[in-house]
């Protein structure tokens, strides 16, 4: 055989592997805090019965596995427990708190406390509220709410 047919053949083989075995997911696959807020965000206030609960998962993904999200004409919610690496709940609370000052930069954070985080976007009667508490004593619940 030829080189320039062993290098088509060669080629062929591995163009089809990679048909047959998709490359896997990696970390960078995972949602994305800030795209999963600024969906949420963006379809608030009239929109975010159109979300679905995979919306939300990628706040929680950095922080906890088992993310439950759920929408509603008015509002949206996720709550998920903290990994055990992420400190306190107070701790994650911050650390959710921090991703959502940095990736809505728009957002004004009027409430900081270990007990509650507060955010809003937008101008009276077209305020988006973003609230994020600590659930019992190992959860983490964020609402997103459109007034």
């Amino acid at each position: 055989m030829n080189t320039p047919r062993l290098l088509l053949a060669t080629a062929l083989a591995v163009t089809s592997l990679g048909a047959l075995f998709p490359l896997s997911a990696n970390a960078d696959d995972a949602p994305s805090p800030c795209a999963s807020l600024k969906r949420i965000v963006a379809a608030a206030p009239g929109g975010l019965a159109s979300l679905t609960p995979d919306d939300g998962k990628g706040v929680a993904q950095p922080y906890g596995d088992d993310a439950q999200c759920s929408a509603s004409h008015g509002s949206y919610q996720c709550m998920w427990t903290p990994h055990h690496d992420a400190g306190s709940n107070a701790d994650a609370l911050q650390a959710v708190a921090a991703d959502i000052a940095s990736c809505l930069p728009e957002a004004t954070h009027d409430q900081n406390s270990p007990g509650r985080q507060h955010f809003y976007v937008g101008d009276k009667g077209k305020r988006t509220d973003i609230t994020l508490t600590p659930t019992g004593s190992n959860k983490l619940r964020l609402m997103i709410s459109g007034k």
